[in-house]
């Protein structure tokens, strides 16, 4: 079972990879590949987080 602590952890690093791709974003010459694994990373957690809060 899930705990909130689990979710708020979730929450904390989707957080942080939402300010790592506005870094990356912001720089001179972006790299797609990195912004790439970041987007499915942030994604990938933003699913595990809603699908702890449906349980």
């Amino acid at each position: 079972m899930t705990t909130e602590k689990e979710t708020e952890n979730l929450e904390v690093k989707h957080e942080e990879l939402e300010v790592a791709i506005e870094d990356e974003g912001t720089r001179p010459l972006p790299d797609s590949g990195v912004l790439s694994s970041l987007k499915r990373q942030k994604l990938k957690i933003k699913e595990e987080i809603e699908e702890q809060k449906k349980k």
